[in-house]
């Protein structure tokens, strides 16, 4: 078990900070964070450093930037996040990545081939499905699908997981291969799931690895 700190905004770096001190080399780390900073937030105790705007330029994404953050990090310290969401006149469209606290969409749709590229750049994808993140009204049933058949590393699904039955179903949905997070919906956040219950599924459910 594990989990992300993603910095909205300023003034949470030393917030961030005692969280890795605390949890050192199990926390990802994500917001703001580029070439300069990532080698820096590593050594201060994140597992991995999580990027999404900095790779992407333009709507598009920039090869160059990602092979610098690479070679800086290495491969297996950098997770990719491909936060996404259809654009609001396709509702049967594909899922685009967004960018910019997810209020720009890229020209970039979550597919395979799209997947398996950004793949070979990275440890793993996390994935917010943004039109349901923090309303606890249940998965993107699609998405999970989605990733489930076509991630090549892997991947962790967040947004509207608001029970340990949600929990199931995405564990349904993308064939066991598909990891989840859960945030505002937990009771130590405010909400009504129990963390205690989350652990408990998560022990069972990995209790052959034990």
């Amino acid at each position: 078990i594990g989990g992300h700190v993603i910095m909205l905004g300023p003034g949470n770096k030393e917030a961030a900070e005692a969280a890795l001190r605390a949890y050192p080399n199990c926390l990802q780390i994500g917001g703001g964070i580029n070439d300069s900073n990532a080698k820096e937030w590593l050594e201060t105790g994140a597992s991995h450093v999580i990027v999404t705007s900095h790779v992407f330029k333009a709507g598009k994404v920039d090869f160059e930037r990602l092979g610098q953050l690479v070679e800086i990090v290495g491969k297996s310290c950098l997770v990719l996040d491909l936060s996404c969401r259809k654009r609001p006149d396709q509702d049967e469209g594909p899922y685009y990545v967004v960018t910019d606290k997810w209020q720009k969409f890229t020209e970039f749709p979550l597919n395979q081939e799209n997947l398996e590229t950004l793949g070979s750049y990275c440890d793993e994808f996390l994935v917010h499905g943004v039109d349901v993140e923090g309303k606890q009204c249940g998965v993107l049933e699609d998405l999970v699908s989605l990733l489930g058949r076509c991630s090549p590393v892997p991947v962790t699904y967040a947004g509207g997981i608001r029970s340990v039955d949600d929990i199931a179903r995405v564990k349904e949905l993308g064939g066991g291969n598909v990891d989840f997070t859960v945030g505002s919906a937990l009771d130590c956040f405010g909400g009504g799931l129990k963390y205690t219950d989350v652990v408990a599924w998560h022990k069972k459910e990995n209790s052959h690895l034990e």
